[in-house]
């Protein structure tokens, strides 16, 4: 009885994703139910959506909203609960089997200089350790996709932005499974993770000097420009022959190692670790996660918008807006 009231109890503190599709009323979310595969019907990884952060729900829907283009959602080809089978399905812990689908948000946080900042998860954390990733957690009752953002931005690095230094919107969506594949083990945690990109008015040196990481989560911080990000999302996970380097790119990357007091210790790292891919077999290895190249390819292409407008805006006197990464209604709402 105790055990089921806490089972409960941790349900109610956490925001869990509802699914509405051809207009349904919202329904949560099951565990082991691959959102993706949800809506598109198929085995494509990939579907439109929209969503929306109320009432403490995270809703997604295929409902078409006039004016508002939807976000991609992505899973991973490999991605466990796509592949789950029913007799796997059946011997997952209740406690598991019966959690739904948390909410994440992680924080792409770009330089004025148009570097990105990611971070290595502590090796002593259960979720995905020694992986690269950007700032990020789970959104909290009451609070909206961008505060949370924010939020887990100054916990895990130390950096706290006021309004009138940034500017934000949505990117997409991702499906995250751990472990990441079937051959590690039957998942125990399934989210869906919004992903924002926060645009600084300061340099990646600047905001270098504001960084302050909790050496409890975070072992790591580097920032990475368009090149070094286009070699990242160019090794594609779940093959098993090894990321190349391109010959363009330096063979080492300057990161900020972590010590157990704080005190950031400048150090390189072959960029090689960078462009790891997640092998289908064995343990897994120091790499970015693949969710995370799905959120920098969204990025690379809001930089070739970027570079559109200003063309148009220089030969027309005209500013054009691509309103397919422009989603800050979602990030105002609770």
């Amino acid at each position: 009885m105790k055990a089921s009231v806490e089972a409960e109890m941790e349900t109610v503190r956490r925001i869990l994703v509802h699914l509405s599709k051809e207009n349904s009323l919202p329904q949560c979310a099951r565990f082991v139910q691959s959102i993706t595969g949800h809506f598109n019907g198929s085995h494509n990884d990939s579907v439109t959506v929209n969503c929306v952060l109320e009432n403490n729900k995270f809703i997604l829907s295929d409902h078409e909203v006039e004016g508002n283009p939807g976000l991609i959602l992505k899973r991973a080809h490999f991605c466990p609960i796509k592949h789950l089978s029913e007799s796997e399905a059946s011997i997952l812990p209740v406690d598991i089997r019966d959690r739904g689908v948390d909410v994440g948000v992680a924080i792409l946080l770009q330089s004025a200089n148009e570097k990105i900042l990611l971070t290595r998860r502590a090796a002593n954390l259960a979720i995905f350790p020694n992986v690269w990733v950007p700032p990020g957690g789970h959104v909290e009752l009451g609070e909206k996709l961008l505060d949370a953002g924010m939020r887990e931005l100054q916990e895990e690095t130390g950096i706290t932005l006021g309004p009138e230094e940034y500017s934000s919107q949505m990117l997409g969506l991702w499906e995250s499974v751990f472990p990441p594949m079937l051959s590690r083990g039957l998942p125990c945690r399934h989210h869906i993770v919004s992903y924002v990109l926060i645009q600084s008015t300061q340099t990646h040196h600047e905001l270098q000097e504001r960084l302050r990481p909790n050496p409890q989560e975070v072992s790591a911080c580097v920032w990475v420009g368009p090149a070094v990000v286009q070699a990242i999302v160019s090794s594609i996970d779940g093959e098993d022959d090894c990321g190349r380097v391109p010959d363009d790119l330096p063979e080492t990357v300057r990161i900020s190692e972590v010590m157990k007091d704080g005190v950031l210790h400048p150090t390189s790292l072959p960029l090689s670790v960078l462009i790891n891919k997640a092998t289908t077999q064995g343990p897994d290895v120091e790499r970015v996660s693949t969710g995370t190249k799905f959120a920098l390819e969204l990025w690379l292409k809001t930089l070739v918008i970027a570079q559109r407008s200003d063309r148009n805006q220089n030969e027309k006197g005209t500013q054009v807006t691509s309103s397919s990464f422009l989603h800050t209604d979602v990030l105002s709402m609770t």
